[in-house]
């Protein structure tokens, strides 16, 4: 009796080892997938992918601290794009109220701005500080992310 009870624990925990094993390959497969679509560059299906194996497999602690790294890069890069975009936006819309308001200045002083002139130049100082603000943003979040990356 002693014997078989020995015999059924120790299957008992050979075919959990096997499961856990199994299960970190699989872990291991949909990061895998997740560093394969961020290389292609498709960063919202590698997060999808990622937030996928979070909520799978809670157990496979090393793949997950992985999947951390891949997601911050994930953002760190998308973040570095973004910003890109918008400090090309910025400097043109920066150009072009400048070049407004110089031109408001001189109708101003000879009494010939509109109030279309005027409008124009408060939108595009709207935009200009809009922009500015994204910027200013996109930068915090890059030197976050730089920092929780050295925390890892």
């Amino acid at each position: 009796m002693k014997r078989l009870v020995t015999i059924v624990a120790i299957l008992t925990t050979l075919a959990f080892a096997a499961c856990r094993d199994n299960k970190q390959q699989q872990a291991n497969l949909m990061l895998d997938r997740a560093n394969q679509l961020f290389a292609e560059q498709k960063y919202d299906r590698a997060l999808i992918v990622i937030d996928s194996l979070r909520e799978v497999y809670p157990g496979a602690i090393d793949t997950r601290k992985r999947a951390l790294r891949l997601q911050q890069d994930i953002e760190l890069k998308r973040s570095q794009e973004e910003l890109a975009v918008v400090d090309s936006a910025l400097e043109a819309v920066k150009h072009d109220y400048e070049y407004q308001r110089q031109k408001v200045e001189k109708d101003k002083q000879q009494l010939r701005a509109t109030a279309d002139e005027l409008t124009m130049l408060t939108k595009t100082r709207v935009r200009r500080d809009s922009l500015q603000t994204r910027f200013d943003v996109l930068c915090a979040k890059i030197r976050y992310i730089h920092k929780k990356q050295k925390e890892l």
